[in-house]
């Protein structure tokens, strides 16, 4: 089995060369793409295990190729840990909200970078070899290899945050799951983000399901959880 191959889009020369040399020392395989949309090139043609994304990029920025790439019906499992200088609440939410798996902030040591490479590439080969399961309760199917939620035999669209937090729900279906539990399984943020972020999210995933949205109960002063009864709790 080879080494992973990880694509690394950086701008700045010293530090693409200083995270090359560190990935090597790791034990990984890597390209470097200078711009956005070298790196969206480079998607189009090889494939990686993972994408280390600087955010402030000449031309199409790290959130634009991070929406274009989940936007891609190839790439949108393709893990990603953005690389910033940015240090912003607004902006480890934005990036989450965009489907990042981590979120560094520049200065980081390499070992940190490494121990956080491995975590995330460890955490996707789980996801992987779950991929088989289809996750259904009475009208609803979740088919997550597929990545398709139907409801009453017609598709429904939701957004990948969406999705997850299906999907999350459905496993633990009957158990009540907080809101940091939620935010950790879903967005893998910490605890400092504002957990009132899940509600809104929450609030769409009922409206697309209807009158299957009332099997998501709310669990007063703690979060949700996936019930096929009626009434909060």
């Amino acid at each position: 089995m080879s080494e992973p191959l990880l694509l690394v889009v950086e701008d700045d020369d010293n530090l693409a060369r200083l995270l090359g040399y560190n990935l090597e020392r790791a034990g990984y395989r890597y390209h470097v793409s200078r711009t956005g949309e070298e790196a969206l090139d480079q998607l189009s043609r090889r494939s990686f295990d993972l994408v280390l994304l600087d955010l402030m990029l000449p031309g199409i920025d790290g959130f634009e190729v991070c929406r274009r790439v989940r936007e891609n019906q190839m790439l949108r499992d393709l893990p990603i840990i953005m690389l910033t200088a940015k240090g912003e609440e607004i902006d480890k939410v934005l990036g989450f909200e965009l489907g990042i798996d981590d979120y560094v902030v520049k200065p980081f040591s390499p070992r940190e970078l490494s121990l956080r490479i491995r975590a995330v590439l460890k955490r996707d080969r789980r996801q992987r070899a779950a991929l088989q399961e289809v996750l259904s309760s009475g009208p609803l199917e979740v088919d997550i290899a597929r990545h398709q939620v139907t409801l009453d035999g017609k598709s429904l669209l939701l957004t990948l945050m969406e999705f997850k937090l299906l999907v999350a729900l459905l496993k633990r279906r009957g158990q009540a799951q907080s809101r940091e539990m939620l935010l950790s399984d879903v967005w893998d943020v910490d605890k400092s983000i504002n957990t009132r972020t899940i509600d809104t999210h929450i609030t769409r995933l009922r409206e697309k399901l209807g009158d299957t949205g009332k099997m998501i109960k709310t669990v007063r002063g703690l979060g949700y959880k996936f019930e096929e009864t009626d009434g909060d709790v």
